[in-house]
């Protein structure tokens, strides 16, 4: 975004503020790969919660604090071996691999975090999937649970006593303190804008210009979040023109409908906002000339969709009701696909501590076997979007819904009476064939359920199943049920 187009949209927003803003970190998301933007894998995900003022309570007065603003990590461009060629047409190698150690540096550096770093969140993980995927019906759903996390770390920072504990105890931390270090950690190991993988992770405070706030708390949501801060006139156009820009930025325009919906009440004293944007290739991709028309079997009756084929050496794992296959992301992860076996349902899987167990092991499970995996899975492009309020609250998390005993005094002691009133979280994942492989095949049946006899296995993904994909560090970025494939 250019510093002429955001000072427009920012009217309202504090100047020297928004000369901050235009710097990279809310630029990152538009930096395309060098590979020349291949999207075989894209995805976004946002938060906002908004916090208003309870009505009945203290009048909005003062002038906002000071604004913080996050500085994202530096990393290493990839090196496109185009940009290192000779006259003659051959690579100068000396010159590529000296950069390209220096890239893979940078890139382990990031994912460099203290051991046990991303230990108690099996829990929270377990009932987010649960909560906000399953009842999906004829519906797609999709969430990203790590953008969720990060929208509740910063909760949590904005709140003391039950509210807060409420959060930590949803999240497995003991106290905020090693809630802090565990985010910064998490944030990090996920992050990546090197040109070759895209996986921005950004947030944002959006704060009343008419009320004082806890600058200290600011810091530290800069530091430990990397969010930025805003201020302006809550209700206005011009601001919410300024959210719906930034939110629409930070995720690449994937979510830009959603985005459009984003507004803020006259009586918001803060609202957050948190995203994640992916953007990677296949290790091994699809060739697009072996895609071909088949059908799926929706939950309302069968499709037409455009369906890909490989066939490659693969882990292929199994359970009492599923089984899965993993497709490798470029430096960047891994998209799990689990397939129920017949007669057994998407929401018998959630309800399975087996299925849950596999779906956060990142592949290191017990029944798996390397073998030729002949996959034939549709293209598919699934969004969604949740009011988190009712789930989180039935996951524990209620008293910063009630403003008779919620506690935001670490964001402000100037207003009383506070709740959250807002909570919309939308998510979109996209998958196609981009790039090319050198097998092809006709799939016939899936497999399912039990160590396949032979070396070789059909794993065709034409009925309802579940997909998870994970970050290069393992975590759960994105998860959702694909019942309609188009």
């Amino acid at each position: 975004m250019k510093a002429d187009d955001l000072l427009d949209s920012l009217e309202h927003v504090d100047p020297e503020l928004v000369a901050q803003a235009d710097k990279p970190p809310q630029k990152a998301p538009h930096r395309r790969p060098l590979w020349m933007g291949l999207t075989a894998v894209a995805a976004a995900a946002a938060i906002v919660i908004g916090i208003v003022l309870w009505p009945g309570g203290s009048p909005l007065t003062g002038q906002a604090s000071a604004l913080a603003v996050a500085e994202y990590p530096d990393m290493a461009p990839y090196p496109n071996e185009m940009d290192y060629l000779n006259p003659d047409g051959s690579l100068d190698s000396d010159r590529w691999s000296a950069d390209y150690d220096t890239w893979r540096t940078s890139q382990k550096a990031q994912l460099n975090q203290p051991e046990g770093y991303d230990s108690g969140l099996e829990g929270y993980y377990t009932a987010t999937l649960r909560q906000f995927l399953g009842g999906s019906g004829t519906e797609n759903k999709v969430c990203s649970p790590l953008n969720i996390y990060f929208a509740l770390g910063m909760l949590a920072e904005l709140t003391d006593g039950s509210s807060r504990q409420q959060i930590l105890d949803l999240l497995g931390q003991d106290s905020i303190d090693t809630l802090r270090a565990q985010a910064r950690a998490l944030w990090n190991a996920n992050y990546s804008d090197d040109g070759m993988l895209t996986s921005v992770l950004a947030s944002s405070l959006w704060l009343n210009e008419d009320v004082p706030f806890n600058q200290s708390t600011l810091d530290t949501l800069a530091d430990t979040y990397y969010a930025s801060s805003y201020q302006g006139e809550m209700g206005s156009a011009e601001l919410d023109q300024a959210l719906q820009t930034w939110l629409n930025d930070q995720t690449g325009g994937l979510l830009k409908e959603a985005a459009g919906q984003m507004s803020l009440d006259p009586e918001t004293v803060l609202a957050l906002a948190t995203t994640v944007y992916y953007q990677g290739r296949w290790s091994q991709e699809f060739n697009p000339d072996n895609t071909a028309p088949d059908t799926f079997h929706a939950p309302d009756g069968d499709v037409k969709c455009d369906f890909m084929h490989s066939s490659s050496s693969n882990n292929y794992c199994w359970g009492d009701q599923f089984s899965a296959v993993g497709k490798s992301v470029l430096y960047g992860g891994t998209l799990w696909m689990v397939l129920p076996d017949e007669g057994v349902s998407v929401d018998q899987l959630l309800d399975d501590p087996e299925v849950m167990e596999f779906l956060l092991s990142n592949g290191e499970w017990e029944n798996q076997k390397y073998l030729r995996v002949n996959l034939s899975m549709p293209k598919f492009d699934v969004s969604g979007q949740l009011d988190l309020i009712e789930g989180l609250q039935a996951m524990g998390i209620t008293d910063v819904f009630d403003p008779a005993v919620s506690d935001f005094t670490p964001m402000t002691e100037a207003v009383e009476d506070i709740s959250v009133t807002q909570a919309t979280h939308a998510a979109r994942v996209a998958v196609d064939e981009e790039g090319v492989t050198a097998a092809a095949f006709t799939v016939m049946a899936a497999a399912g359920g039990a160590m396949p006899p032979e070396d070789q296995v059909d794993f065709t993904l034409d009925r309802p199943f579940l997909f998870v994909l994970t970050s290069a560090a393992g975590q759960p970025l994105f998860a959702g049920v694909v019942n309609q494939p188009a």
